[in-house]
């Protein structure tokens, strides 16, 4: 490509047959200067000043540099933070685009500036040159050979979600190579793709591989932000992941997915826009501050050397500026353009529909994704709340999905030990099917949400039934951080437990959750190692730690793989009944249920009556199989502490499907009355094709 040629106009490092051309960002900048940067000892080699176009855009071409080149960003302006400038050509910056940086960002000591800003009192920039403290941004050879690579597409409503931490999947996967554990190679290996297709797994969805900083109150204490929760590189592959740094985290990642893609696998990218790892006031200078601090920080009015927070991680990101959005669409189309990825989950999407502070009407940022040509057809996920309690859950337009929190937390109620407890199984109800009541006012459907019992942001599904309190005493933070109520149960003991019907209890409340994660309209999503049985010892807030406490153990299998069997059984049951694996389109008035195939009875088969739902521990849900034209299903719900006797709606012969109290493997057959355990469920099938008399 000629000097002219498109890559002119791309903002980023582009290269072509004669050099690379550089374009960035810097509004309100005097000048800015591009660092060509030694491999050897990252020292800079050059130094140019790059034109100033009238569009905020500074461009240079440089002749007989190509792929593997390092680079990074001075930016020459006013240091005046109570003005919200923070310009300072003594940082040596990221580029926002870059494709790949060489090396992780760390903190060092204050010789190299990068633990001391003079904060928003000083008059006068650091003058202290951070170019030993932040790597290098690495020009890229975005040659793939992606022959034969299709996008699998799976509809929502066939998906199955599994949520997964790149290192903490594999790393202690003894059936990988040593060289794969931790990798994203290990991501795709033989192995990993045989146990996503062994659950049903039709997309893994990742928690964040932009390149990103630990921030500094961690390193202090000797932790790290495993989780990744804090982004730099917002098209840049986390090289914490790959075999070295210098680009080979581009093609590893690209070269997963591909394989990926080849057994019918998805790729969902968990993103954050809403803050950047730059912090707060007296976070570091690494990337947007020293390239238009005003323009892409939201600042607070009243202070503009403080910045509004609605992520609890520092400066939040000015959505509604045209230059910030360009930089998010360009993120993502990169991500899809060039790793062929199949959608994003948005962390604290209600953040970034935020405009001066409050929530935009229209939503801002997020309705312009949907509305973008270029991620159509891509799964959009929102998590949909902030940090502050803002909230863009139930309003999100046509494309999008979200986590439902009520979703999580009504199950975890419903199958909590509460003997006294009544009223519980009216949202449960609402969960299976769909949670109209949150999204039919607005005319969405079934696979708006997305369901899930446990997240990395949490307890694991054991610890749910193993610990009433957190324990996040080795986070440093005197076991303040976490979520708050998590409606958990110990089932007796707190902790471990050797007692056998301690130990049993637990199992079951496992598979109640497994199984009405299976059985309810939506998008099922799990946890990696909640099918195996992973604990964090009671720490629900594992964002700062890389180790065992957050690695999956994959030998609990080998010692007991019979919740593991449970779980497999489960969704196979769903991807076999299209009763359970449909999208309904909710319409009328909020709560309408859309589903009406379907009717609700007491134990004794009578329809169940509006004061019924306050009163009732044992219910029916009966599907007459008319979307799928299959045989009638009866769901037996017992969520109270004795066991019930029911007697089916319908005369007829029944196939147990699904017993979460006891084995099914004989399918034994059930007449017209069974009786099911205390807190548990079953799933009966019709042994007849053609609907029967009602009883």
């Amino acid at each position: 490509m000629s000097e002219s040629g498109e890559s002119e106009r791309a903002l980023g490092a582009q290269s072509d047959d004669g050099g690379v051309w550089f374009r960035v960002e810097a509004p309100g900048a005097d000048a800015v200067e591009l660092c060509v940067v030694s491999p050897e000892d990252r020292t800079e080699e050059q130094r140019i000043e790059l034109e100033a176009c009238a569009d905020d855009v500074h461009r240079g071409y440089v002749r007989d540099l190509g792929p593997g080149t390092l680079y990074a960003y001075r930016v020459h302006g006013r240091y005046a933070p109570r003005e919200g400038l923070r310009f300072n050509d003594s940082k040596r910056l990221v580029d926002p685009r870059a494709r790949a940086i060489a090396g992780e960002l760390k903190w060092h000591g204050d010789q190299c500036g990068f633990l001391r800003e003079d904060g928003p009192d000083s008059a006068h920039p650091d003058p202290v040159d951070s170019a030993h403290c932040v790597p290098p941004a690495v020009v890229v050879d975005d040659r793939f050979d992606w022959t034969g690579d299709t996008f699998p597409r799976t509809p929502l409503e066939a998906s199955l979600i599994y949520e997964c931490h790149v290192k903490g999947l594999t790393i202690a996967h003894r059936g990988l190579a040593p060289e794969l554990r931790g990798r994203y190679a290990g991501l795709a290996s033989d192995s990993m793709i045989e146990h996503y297709q062994s659950l049903g797994v039709t997309a893994i969805e990742l928690l964040p591989v932009q390149h990103k900083l630990d921030e500094r109150h961690l390193v202090e204490r000797g932790l790290t932000n495993y989780w990744g929760y804090s982004p730099i590189g917002w098209m840049a592959p986390d090289p914490r992941f790959a075999s070295a740094s210098d680009g080979a985290q581009v093609h590893e990642l690209k070269t997963a997915i591909k394989q990926l893609h080849a057994a019918g696998i998805e790729v969902i990218l968990d993103v954050v826009f809403n803050h950047s790892g730059e912090g707060d006031h007296l976070g570091p200078t690494l990337s947007l501050k020293g390239f238009g601090n005003s323009t892409y920080y939201d600042l607070d009015s009243r202070r503009p050397d403080r910045y509004r927070d609605f992520s609890g991680c520092g400066a939040g990101l000015r959505t509604e500026h045209a230059v910030v959005r360009r930089l998010i669409l360009d993120s993502l189309h990169a991500w899809v353009r060039e790793y062929h990825v199949d959608g994003f989950r948005f962390d604290l999407a209600g953040a970034l529909a935020r405009e001066s502070g409050e929530i935009a009407e229209d939503l801002g940022i997020l309705r312009v994704i949907a509305d973008d040509p270029v991620l159509a057809g891509t799964k959009l996920i929102a998590e949909p709340w902030d940090a502050t309690g803002g909230s863009v859950s139930g309003r999100l337009p046509k494309g999008w999905s979200e986590w439902n929190g009520e979703y999580r937390d009504d199950v975890r109620r419903a199958w909590r030990r509460e003997p006294t407890r009544r009223g519980r199984l009216g949202p449960l109800a609402s969960r299976l099917t769909g949670s109209s009541d949150l999204y039919a006012a607005a005319g969405r459907g079934s696979t708006a949400s997305v369901n899930y019992i446990a997240s990395h942001d949490g307890p694991t599904l054991v610890d749910l039934t193993t610990y009433e309190q957190k324990h996040n005493e080795m986070n440093g933070e005197s076991n303040r951080d976490g979520p708050g109520e998590s409606f958990s149960d110990s089932w007796g003991i707190e902790g471990p437990s050797t007692d056998r019907a301690i130990i049993e209890s637990r199992e079951l409340a496992r598979r109640n959750f497994v199984a009405t994660l299976a059985l309810s309209l939506g998008v099922p999503m799990l946890q990696h190692g909640d099918e195996l049985g992973r604990t964090q010892r009671g720490n629900d807030n594992g964002y700062c730690h890389d180790g065992t406490i957050t690695w999956v153990d994959w030998q609990i299998a080998e010692r007991d793989g019979r919740f593991l069997d449970f779980a497999r059984r489960a969704f196979a049951l769903r991807r076999s009944l299209a009763t359970f694996r449909r999208s309904v389109h909710f319409t009328g008035e909020r709560g309408s249920d859309g589903a009406r195939d379907l009717s609700w009875h007491d134990r004794r088969g009578r329809e169940l009556t509006p004061d019924q739902w306050e009163t009732a521990d044992a219910i029916v849900a009966l599907y007459d199989g008319r979307p799928g034209g299959e045989r009638m299903l009866a769901l037996l719900l017992n969520v109270g502490s004795k066991r019930r006797e029911f007697t089916l709606p319908w005369k007829r012969r029944w196939k147990t499907l699904l017993a979460t109290a006891t084995s099914v493997d004989d399918a034994a057959i059930v007449e017209a009355q069974t009786t099911v355990a205390a807190r548990s469920l079953v799933l009966l099938q019709s042994s007849e094709s053609e609907t029967g008399a009602s009883a």
